[in-house]
C-alpha cells in the first residue's frame, strides 16, 4: 500500500430512510482513525467531509427512486474528490455514511485502471435497479449503478460508463438478497461467498480464493465494506442488521490477510450509523478493522 493515505468524509444519508448514518465518519474518526493510522506509519491526510445537500424524502415520479437528484448532487462531488486524491498519487481512504456513497468513488477510481476488481463486504448485495428495488431506496443499488445497469444519471457519473465488469466482482458475507439480486447474480456470473460458504469453508480459505481469484488479472482492488456484513452482536450500529454475520476474529483475519496480498488500492467503510450504536462499538470496530487492513499485527 502507498505511504500516504487522504481519507475523506462523505456523510450521506440520502440513499435510506433511517437518519443517524450520516455521522459515520464523525464516528470513525472520534474512534481514533487518523491517530491509529499515523501509529503504524503512515502518512494520513485527512481532508474532512464533502458537503452533502439536506433533500429530504423526495421520490422520483418517473422511476420511482428516493431522493434520485440529491444522491446524483452528492455521488458528482465524491467521485471528483476521490478524482484528485487519486491524481495526487495518495490512496484514497473514504469514510460513510451509507453505501450509496459507493457510486461516486468508484466513479472516481475506475478510470485509473484497466481493469478495477472490488470486494463488497456486505450483508447485502446491492444489485438492485429501479425495476427490482422493492423500496426505490439507492443504497441498495450502487453495485448494479457501477455496471452500468439503472439509471442513466447515476451510471454515467464521472462520464463514463461502465465503471465495473461483473466478472471482477467478489460479493463475501451475504445473507440478504431480494430476487432481483439473486437472478442478476446467476445471468452476469458474479461471484458471490454466502455466509453458507463460509461456514463451510472458513475465512482463511474464501480470502485465499478471493485473492488468487485477483491477483493475475487485475491492476487494482477496491474493498468496499459494509459494517452490516459483520454479525450485529459485533456491530450493532448500522441501518440494516441481519444476523448471522461474520464475527470479530473473521473480519480481522480477511483485513489482516488481504494486506499480506497487498492487492488492495483503495478503501470505503460504510453504514456506520451512531444513533442505532452502543456507546460507538460499530465505529470502534471500524477503526480496528482499518487498523488491521493496514498491517496492524501483534507483533
Amino acid at each position: 500500500m502507498k505511504e500516504k493515505i487522504s481519507i475523506v468524509g462523505a456523510p450521506m444519508d440520502l440513499g435510506q430512510l433511517r437518519r443517524g448514518v450520516d455521522m459515520g465518519p464523525s464516528a470513525i474518526r472520534y474512534a481514533g482513525v487518523v491517530e491509529r493510522l499515523e501509529s503504524l506509519g503512515y502518512q494520513v491526510d485527512d481532508l474532512g467531509d464533502i458537503e452533502i445537500g439536506r433533500d429530504r424524502l423526495t421520490t422520483d415520479p418517473l422511476t420511482g427512486l428516493r431522493n434520485l437528484e440529491a444522491v446524483v448532487q452528492a455521488s458528482t462531488k465524491i467521485a471528483d474528490k476521490v478524482d484528485k486524491i487519486m491524481k495526487e498519487g495518495s490512496f484514497p481512504l473514504v469514510l460513510g455514511g451509507d453505501h450509496s456513497i459507493a457510486i461516486g468513488t468508484l466513479a472516481g477510481i475506475s478510470k485509473y485502471f484497466k481493469r478495477l476488481g472490488v470486494i463488497w463486504f456486505d450483508a447485502h448485495g446491492d444489485l438492485n435497479t429501479p425495476e427490482t428495488s422493492p423500496s426505490g431506496n439507492i443504497h441498495g443499488m450502487p453495485l448494479a449503478v457501477s455496471l452500468g445497469l439503472g439509471e442513466t444519471s447515476l451510471t454515467h457519473i464521472g462520464g463514463y460508463c461502465p465503471k465495473i465488469q461483473p466478472e471482477n466482482i467478489v460479493i463475501i458475507g451475504a445473507r440478504s438478497l431480494d430476487e432481483g439480486e439473486k437472478k442478476l447474480i446467476k445471468e452476469r456470473g458474479i461471484k458471490v461467498y454466502s455466509m453458507h460458504e463460509i461456514d463451510r469453508l472458513g475465512i482463511p480459505k474464501v480470502i485465499e480464493e478471493t485473492i488468487a481469484y485477483f491477483k493475475d488479472r487485475l491492476d487494482g482492488v477496491h474493498l468496499s465494506l459494509d459494517l452490516d456484513g459483520l454479525d450485529p452482536l459485533y456491530a450493532p450500529g448500522v441501518g440494516t442488521p441481519v444476523e448471522g454475520g461474520l464475527n470479530y476474529r473473521e473480519s480481522h483475519l480477511a483485513m489482516e490477510m488481504l494486506f499480506e496480498s497487498g492487492i488492495i488500492t483503495s478503501v470505503e467503510f460504510v453504514e456506520v450509523n451512531p444513533i442505532l450504536d452502543e456507546q460507538n462499538k460499530t465505529g470502534i470496530l471500524a477503526v480496528g478493522l482499518l487498523a488491521s487492513l493496514f498491517g496492524e499485527s501483534l507483533l
